[in-house]
């Protein structure tokens, strides 16, 4: 399972890496400084809960994160089996790991957040488990 896990975060990285060439880049991606830090994400839905969890993305938490200074970067919902239809990967950047901290713990305040998280979760909590992973550039890539 490590593995499979380990090849879908891979395949993602390399998808953002083809699009970021192709010219597909977001429009919130941040300058890169010394001490950013990109944070992949990878939420695990619970059965049959990944179209609500893509909709409390799309309609609601990408805006929340901005205002705490998560940057949005990619999102990707994986297209073969096992982790179709129940995956979702995404990474945000933030100012530093230390800023990360602050991000995270002013995002969970939040009190918006704090509505919306409850409302979509009325019939059930959305995410079976998550997974970050912290990234920083190399010196050598694009997006440095």
């Amino acid at each position: 399972m490590k593995t499979r896990m380990l090849l879908g975060a891979t395949a993602s990285l390399a998808l953002f890496g083809a699009g970021y060439w192709a010219g597909e880049r977001p429009q919130t991606v941040h300058a890169a400084s010394a001490t950013r830090v990109y944070e992949l994400r990878i939420y695990h839905a619970n059965p049959g809960k990944l179209d609500d969890l893509l909709a409390r993305f799309r309609d609601h938490t990408m805006t929340i994160f901005e205002r705490h200074q998560m940057h949005n970067v990619a999102y990707w919902t994986p297209t073969d089996e096992p982790l179709k239809g129940k995956t979702l990967y995404y990474i945000i950047s933030h100012d530093s790991r230390e800023a990360a901290t602050a991000n995270w713990r002013a995002f969970a305040a939040d009190p918006e957040w704090q509505k919306v998280s409850a409302a979509s979760e009325v019939n059930g909590k959305l995410v079976e488990r998550l997974e970050s992973t912290f990234l920083e550039s190399t010196d050598f890539s694009p997006m440095k």
